[in-house]
C-alpha cells in the first residue's frame, strides 16, 4: 500500500542505512534539534506516538503545536491537556467483532450509492487482517476425535459467515482474511503478523520506516504491546473510521512506569505475575492511561512473559501495556521467524530513533509502582473478576467465604436427597475429597452410565487451557504438559464431572507439545485438542453433559471452572457456572485432577498413585530447569516458520466455500446470520444537531463493573429469550441457534440480546436476574419488548449505572445494542476507555455523575423521568449540564452531570448521529 505522509515542514526526514538499504525515517532526534522540544526522556511508548504526529504532521489535522506539545508533556512531569490526531499503520480484526465491522463496510456501500457517491470509496486504506477464531466451540471434548468433530460443527453453523467474510475478501482492497483453525488473532499478530518496525512505499514511492502500530476490534490487541508494537482494543465503530483514514482522535496520554526487579522465584509462572500485576494496577487506577514496564528485571523476562502481561491491559484498565524494544524483543523476531533483514532494521531503527531500551533507558513517567518478582507467590483469580487476586494456599478458604456470602440469607434446598433412593440397588454415591463443610448441596449425577458421583457447590465442572493470555506462551504450556506427564505415571486422571479442553492461540503451540511428546500426556488426562480458538475464554465452552446440567440447576449449585484466561466475568463462561477461576495452564491442569475448589491444592493430596498413596501438587510441579530445557529444545525458528507458511490458504473446507464477486453485497432475505443494519437507510446528506434530552424514561438501573459481557453477551441464549423467539419464528432449531456472538451480523438478534446477560441485575427489580426491566405499564417485562414500547409511543430512554461502566471486551455491539433499543444516554460513575467511544461513536451520550451524586444517594428507582438540558448550540468537550429527575411522586431534583463527548471531534460525531455517518457524509461529498 501506500502511505500518504504530511509535507514535513519540521525537517525531521532522514535516511537510515541498514545493510545495503538506504530507507527514511521520521528523526525524533532531528525534531528536539529543530528546537520542537526535548523528547529526550520520553516513554518509548509516547515516543511512537510522537513518531505519528512527525510523519504525518500537515499544518492542519497534525500541526507543529501538536509536536511540541510532547516536550511540554515531559516539562510538565507528564501530563498535557492536547488533543491529537493519530493514525495506526493497520487494523486487527477476530470474526465476532469482524463481521459486523464488515457488514457496515457493506451497508455503508450502500449507503454511499443511494447519496449518490462512489461505492469503491468504501474501502480499507489501511491493511486490515481479520482472524477468525471466536467461531469454534467445544461440543467435543477428552477424545481424539474431538478436534475434528468440532471444527465439522463450526462449519455447519457458520458457513452464511464464512461466505460473508469470503466476499469481503475479494470486494474490498487491504482485507486480509485468516482462516478458521489456524489460531487466535492475538497470537498470530504476536508470531507472524507483526513487525515492530513497519514499512511501506510513501506518495513519492520511496520506502519509509516507522514504528509498527494497529488498532484491534478486540481488547486484548494490547497483547502485541510485549513485541514493542503500540496497540489497543477499539470498537468496531472506531476501527471501521480508522480502516477508511479517519484519524483517532486522542488525548497525549499519561503514561505510568511499572517497574520490574528481582526474578521469579521457583514454582511460580508468568500468569502468577500478570494477576498480581493486574491486581496491582487496577488499585492504582491506569483507566484511559499508557504503562510502560521497565526495571532491571525486565533482563529476566522472557518476551512471552512480557506478551501476557500486556494482553491483560484491560483487565488493569489501562490502554496499554508498553514493552520497549531490547536484545530480548530481537531474540524472539528471531526465533519466531522473522526474516533476517528485518530484525537488523528493528535493531537500528530503534537505536537510531530512541526507542532503544539500553542500561541508560530513564525515561520521565507521569507516575510509577514498582514490583519484586521474587515476592510473587502462585496464584489464581476471581470468582467474577481478574483483578480480584487470591494467593493459591488461600483459594479453598477464599471459596469457602465467597459461598457463605452467597448463600446468606437464602433458604435451604430441599432437592438433595440421593436420587438413587429406592431406585432398585444402584451404587452409593462417592465423596469428593475435601471439607465442603455447611455449604454442601450434594446430588448423585450419573454421567453416560457411569459410577455416580456426587456433586456440591464448588464441583469443578470445567477446566479449561484456552485463551491467547497463556496459550501463547510455551513456558506455561510445557509446564502444563509436564502437570500431565507427571499425574499420568503416578496414575491420576481428571474427574469425570470435569469437562476438559486444550485449545491452544496458534498451530505452532501443538508442533512443540508433540515434538516435546507432551501431547500424549495431555490426552491421557483429559485435555485433548478441541480447536485453535479463543473457546472457553469467549464463552463458547459448550454444552455440559445433560445429567450434570439439569442437577446444577435443580439444586442451585455454585458450580466452578477454572481456566487459563484472562475473563471471568457473570454470566460468560457458562450459564451453567457461577464461579470462575483465571490460572496457569499447569494449575487448570492441576485442578482437574481434584475437581473441587474445597480442596486446598497446596496442601492436600490430589488423589492418590496406583499403590494408594497420596500424591501432592509438589510431586507433580515440574521444575524451572526441566521446563527451560524443553523450550530451549522444541520451540524453534523453523516451527513458525513451517505453521505460517500458508497463513492465509486454509484447509480444503475454507477453500470449498463459495461465495459472490460484487461490488456490494447481495442481501440474503432469510439469513438470521448477515443483515442489512439500519444505521444508513434513509439517512440525509447533511448531519442534523444535538438536542436536549426531554422526558426520558429509565430503561435500566445498574450497578458497578457492568461490564460489555452484561450489557451485549457472547454465548449462548435459552428459547424463551427474545433472541431465542426470534430465531425460533425463523424455525431455527435449538441446536443451531449457535452464540449471541456468532450472529452479530444480524441486529435483530443482538438488540434483542442487549442488556440480556443472565446475571445481570436490574435494579428497578429486586431478586431478580436477566434481561428484565418494568415496561410502560409497570409490569415486569423484557429489556428488549419495553425498549420497543417506549419507541412506539416516541419516548427517549436513559441508563443509570455505577462505577467501570463498561468494562472489560471492546466489542461495539455494546454500543450499537444500546443504540438500537431507542436510549439516548448513558448516566454513570464513570466508564471504561473503550465503552465510552463507542458510545460516542454510536450517537449515544455518555455522561458522569457529579458532586458526590449516585443513582444510590439520589434514592433512583427506575419510575423517574429525566431531562437533560444544555446539549443544543454550542457544545463544548467534557461540559457540564444540568440532569433534571422527576420522581414518582413529584419530587423534582436537578443534578450537575459531566459530558463525557471528549473532543471537538467527538462533538461532531454526535452531531452526525455517529463516527460512521460522519465518515460516510464526507466520502459522499469528496
Amino acid at each position: 500500500m501506500t502511505i500518504i505522509v504530511g509535507h514535513d515542514s519540521t525537517k525531521t526526514r532522514k535516511t537510515l542505512k541498514v545493510g545495503d538499504q538506504s530507507i527514511a525515517y521520521y528523526s525524533i532526534p532531528a525534531a528536539q534539534a529543530a528546537g520542537l522540544g526535548d523528547f529526550t526522556r520520553l516513554p518509548a511508548a509516547l515516543k511512537v506516538v510522537l513518531e505519528n504526529m512527525l510523519r504525518f504532521e500537515d499544518g492542519s489535522t497534525v500541526t507543529t503545536d501538536d509536536i511540541r506539545a510532547f516536550g511540554d508533556w515531559a516539562k510538565n512531569g507528564g501530563h498535557s491537556p492536547r488533543e491529537i490526531a493519530y493514525r495506526p499503520a493497520r487494523v486487527l480484526m477476530q470474526d465476532f467483532t469482524g463481521v459486523p465491522a464488515v457488514v457496515d463496510l457493506a451497508a455503508m456501500r450502500d449507503g454511499i450509492k443511494a447519496l449518490g457517491g462512489d461505492a469503491q470509496k468504501i474501502n480499507p486504506l489501511n491493511p486490515v487482517d481479520l482472524v477468525i477464531d471466536h467461531s469454534v466451540m467445544i461440543d467435543e471434548f477428552g477424545n481424539p476425535r474431538a478436534f475434528q468433530m468440532n471444527v465439522d460443527r463450526e462449519y455447519e453453523r457458520n458457513m452464511e459467515r464464512y461466505q460473508f467474510l469470503k466476499w469481503g475478501q475479494s470486494a474490498f482492497n487491504n482485507f486480509r482474511v485468516v482462516p478458521p483453525g489456524t489460531g487466535i488473532c492475538h497470537q498470530v499478530n504476536l508470531e507472524y503478523l507483526a513487525q515492530t518496525v513497519w514499512t511501506d512505499e510513501d506518495q513519492n514511492g520511496e520506502t519509509v520506516a516507522y514504528p509498527d502500530t494497529l488498532v484491534g476490534t478486540d481488547s486484548h490487541t494490547t497483547m502485541v504491546n510485549g513485541l514493542a508494537v503500540l496497540g489497543w482494543g477499539v470498537g468496531g465503530i472506531e476501527a471501521e473510521a480508522a480502516m477508511l483514514g479517519q484519524p483517532i482522535s486522542m488525548l497525549i496520554p499519561e503514561v505510568v512506569g511499572f517497574e520490574l526487579t528481582g526474578a521469579m522465584t521457583e514454582g511460580t509462572t508468568g500468569t502468577d505475575l500478570v494477576l498480581k500485576v493486574v491486581e496491582l494496577l487496577r488499585a492504582k487506577g491506569v483507566v484511559g492511561k499508557f504503562v510502560e514496564f521497565y526495571g532491571e528485571g525486565l533482563d529476566r523476562l522472557p518476551l512471552a512473559d512480557r506478551a501476557t502481561i500486556a494482553n491483560m491491559a484491560p483487565e488493569y484498565g489501562a490502554t496499554c501495556g508498553f514493552f520497549p524494544i531490547d536484545n530480548e524483543t530481537l531474540r524472539y523476531l528471531r526465533t519466531t521467524g522473522r526474516d533476517e533483514a528485518r530484525i537488523a532494521l528493528v535493531e537500528a531503527y530503534a537505536k537510531e530513533n530512541g526507542f532503544w531500551r539500553g542500561a541508560d533507558y530513564a525515561p520521565i513517567y507521569s507516575d510509577t509502582l514498582s514490583l519484586d518478582m521474587s515476592t510473587v507467590v502462585p496464584a489464581i483469580s476471581g470468582p467474577k473478576r481478574p483483578q480480584d487476586h487470591i494467593a493459591l494456599d488461600k483459594a479453598a478458604t477464599t471459596f469457602a467465604q465467597y459461598v457463605e456470602g452467597e448463600r446468606a440469607g437464602k433458604p435451604a434446598n430441599e432437592k438433595q436427597k440421593d436420587r438413587w433412593e429406592g431406585e432398585g440397588g444402584q451404587p452409593a454415591p462417592r465423596e469428593i475429597p475435601g471439607d465442603v463443610g455447611h455449604h454442601r448441596r450434594g446430588f448423585v449425577a450419573c454421567v453416560d452410565g457411569s459410577e455416580p458421583y456426587q456433586l456440591h457447590d464448588g464441583s469443578i465442572v470445567i477446566a479449561s487451557i484456552t485463551s491467547c493470555t497463556n496459550t501463547s506462551n510455551p513456558y506455561v504450556m510445557i509446564g502444563a504438559g509436564l502437570v500431565a506427564r507427571k499425574a499420568r505415571a503416578l496414575g491420576l486422571n481428571r474427574k469425570p464431572w470435569v469437562k476438559t479442553s486444550l485449545a491452544p492461540g496458534s498451530q505452532v503451540v501443538s508442533a512443540y507439545l508433540e515434538a516435546a511428546n507432551l501431547q500424549d500426556d495431555l490426552d491421557a488426562v483429559g485435555f485433548n485438542l478441541v480447536g485453535y480458538g479463543c473457546t472457553t475464554c469467549i464463552g463458547n465452552s459448550g454444552p455440559l453433559e445433560p445429567e450434570i446440567s439439569k442437577a446444577i440447576a435443580d439444586n442451585d449449585l455454585i458450580a466452578t471452572s477454572v481456566l487459563s484466561g484472562n475473563r471471568n466475568f457473570e454470566g460468560r463462561i457458562s450459564p451453567d457456572v457461577r464461579a470462575n477461576y483465571l490460572a496457569s495452564p499447569p494449575l487448570v491442569v492441576a485442578y482437574a485432577l481434584v475437581g473441587d475448589m474445597n480442596v486446598d491444592i497446596t496442601r492436600d493430596p490430589l488423589g492418590q498413585d496406583q499403590n494408594g498413596n497420596d500424591v501432592y501438587l509438589k510431586d507433580i510441579w515440574p521444575t524451572t530447569q526441566e521446563i527451560a530445557d524443553l523450550v530451549e529444545q522444541t520451540v524453534t525458528r523453523e516451527a513458525f516458520q513451517s505453521k505460517y507458511a500458508d497463513v492465509f490458504k486454509g484447509d480444503e473446507q475454507w477453500q470449498a466455500v463459495e461465495t459472490t464477486d460484487a461490488e456490494t453485497y447481495d442481501w440474503p432475505i432469510n439469513s438470521t446470520y448477515v443483515q442489512n443494519p439500519p444505521y444508513f437507510q434513509g439517512m440525509s446528506a447533511e448531519p442534523g444537531t444535538i438536542s436536549n434530552i426531554s422526558g426520558a424514561k429509565v430503561l435500566a438501573v445498574l450497578g458497578d463493573m457492568i461490564t460489555t459481557d452484561h450489557i451485549s453477551p457472547a454465548g449462548s441464549f435459552r428459547v424463551d429469550s427474545p433472541a431465542g423467539q426470534y430465531l425460533s419464528d425463523k424455525q431455527v432449531p435449538v441446536r443451531e441457534f449457535n452464540s449471541y456472538g456468532s450472529r452479530r451480523g444480524n441486529h435483530e438478534v443482538m438488540m434483542r440480546g442487549t442488556f440480556a446477560n443472565i446475571r445481570i441485575k436490574n435494579e428497578m427489580l429486586e431478586g431478580v436476574e436477566g434481561g428484565y426491566t418494568k415496561g410502560p405499564d409497570g409490569a415486569q417485562t423484557s429489556i428488549y419488548d419495553a425498549a420497543m414500547a417506549y419507541q412506539e409511543a416516541g419516548v427517549p430512554l436513559v441508563i443509570f449505572g455505577g462505577e467501570q461502566y463498561g468494562a472489560g471486551s471492546s466489542r461495539d455491539w455494546a454500543a450499537k445494542g444500546t443504540n438500537l433499543l431507542g436510549v439516548k444516554a448513558v448516566i454513570a460513575e464513570n466508564f471504561e476507555r473503550i465503552h465510552r467511544s463507542n458510545l460516542v461513536g454510536m450517537g449515544v451520550i455518555p455522561f458522569e455523575f457529579t458532586d458526590g451524586d449516585t443513582r444510590k444517594t439520589l434514592g433512583l428507582k427506575g419510575d423517574e423521568t429525566v431531562s437533560i438540558e444544555g446539549l443544543e448550540g454550542d457544545l463544548k468537550p467534557l461540559s457540564t449540564v444540568p440532569c433534571t429527575i422527576t420522581y414518582a411522586d413529584g419530587t423534582v431534583k436537578t443534578i450537575q452531570i459531566k459530558c463525557r463527548i471528549d473532543t471537538e471531534i467527538e462533538v461532531d460525531y454526535v452531531r452526525h448521529g455517529g463516527v460512521l455517518h460522519y465518515v460516510l457524509r464526507d466520502l459522499a461529498k469528496s
